[in-house]
Formats: C-alpha cells, structure tokens, sequence
C-alpha cells in the first residue's frame, strides 16, 4: 500500500499535535514545589505525585516520530515517481523551510528533554545536605515554550512538505514534456 502526500501531511500533523497536547498538559501538571522535610543532617523533599515527567517522555517521543515522519514524508517516492533530493534543493525557498524545521525540532528537543530530565532528577534525588533546600523543580514555562516550538515544527515540515510538491510537479512536468518533445521529434 503506498501512502498519498495527504495521508504523509495527516501523519505529520497528527504526531505534532500530539506532541504539544502532551508537552502543555506536562506543563500544566508540573509541581511548583516540593515539601521538605527535615532529619538528621539532611533534607528530603517529598513532591506530590505527578505525571509531568512520563507526558515530557511522551511529547518527545512524539516529536521525534513527527520529525521523522516529516524529514521521510518530502523525499518519499509518490505514485511511483521519485525526484532526486538534488533538484528539491535547488529550490531556495525548500532549502530554508527544510532547515527551518530541522533547526525549530532541535530546539524544541533540546528544552522538552532538558526540562524533563532535570524533573525526574529531582524526583529522584530527592535527598539534601544543605537544611535551608526549598526543594527545586525544574524551570516553569521550559516544557510549555517546548511543546510550542514542537507545533511549530510540525507547521514547518508541512510548509516543506507543500514546498516539495511544487518542485515535484514542476520537476515532474519538465521531464514529461521532454519525453513528449523527444517522442514528437522520433516520428
């Protein structure tokens, strides 16, 4: 079964939208502080029990298949035609939004990991030597501004995806009206 550019564009929309749906309601369940506890010679910091880190998981996972399934969605052999990634990046308007989006699902990696990572740290590390702790949590707004750039890269793989049809056809049509001229000229 081979997969329209409609059914790779619904692919793509769907992994981002569900990568910022999880990457928000991460930011949204994420605890402001802990409650620290004190004992001998040491703080423990007791967070009440929430699923920011799983859903930070799970929005990036959702990025990466989203960045994937973009990046595979512009050079995928459609109808059984394929055009080589010479000619869609002789196309400068393709060239940018292509490194647009690479550039924005880094970026969007980079602060849903960070912020997730340095969240299950401290609810695991939980345990202090300096009495006055006030028991940390990792930056507020870091996983929201995340699962934003996370739809603006799904935004720019499409835009891409659109921008690699056009080269498509206009590649596509070119080469048919050589085989036609080359066939007229035969007879």
């Amino acid at each position: 079964m081979s997969l329209s550019m409609k059914q790779m564009s619904l692919i793509v929309s769907a992994l981002g939208v569900l990568s910022f749906l999880f990457g928000v309601i991460a930011e949204n369940k994420k605890p402001t502080t802990g409650t620290p506890i004190n004992g001998k010679g040491v703080t423990i910091c007791k967070y009440p029990s929430d699923p920011s880190v799983a859903l930070g998981y799970l929005s990036v996972a959702f990025l990466l298949l989203c960045t994937a399934a973009g990046y595979n969605s512009l050079f995928f052999s459609y109808k059984g035609k394929s055009v080589p990634k010479s000619v869609l990046f002789k196309s400068t308007s393709f060239s940018v939004f292509f490194n647009i989006a690479l550039v924005t699902s880094g970026l969007a990696l980079s602060l849903l990991l960070w912020t997730t990572i340095t969240e299950q740290l401290y609810l695991t590390r939980n345990v202090y030597r300096n009495l006055e702790t006030d028991c940390p949590t990792a930056k507020s707004g870091l996983l929201g501004g995340g699962a934003f750039l996370s739809l603006d890269s799904c935004l720019f793989w499409l835009v891409s995806l659109m921008l690699a049809d056009n080269v498509r056809d206009d590649h596509l049509d070119g080469v048919e009206n050589r085989r036609n001229d080359d066939n007229s000229e035969a007879f």
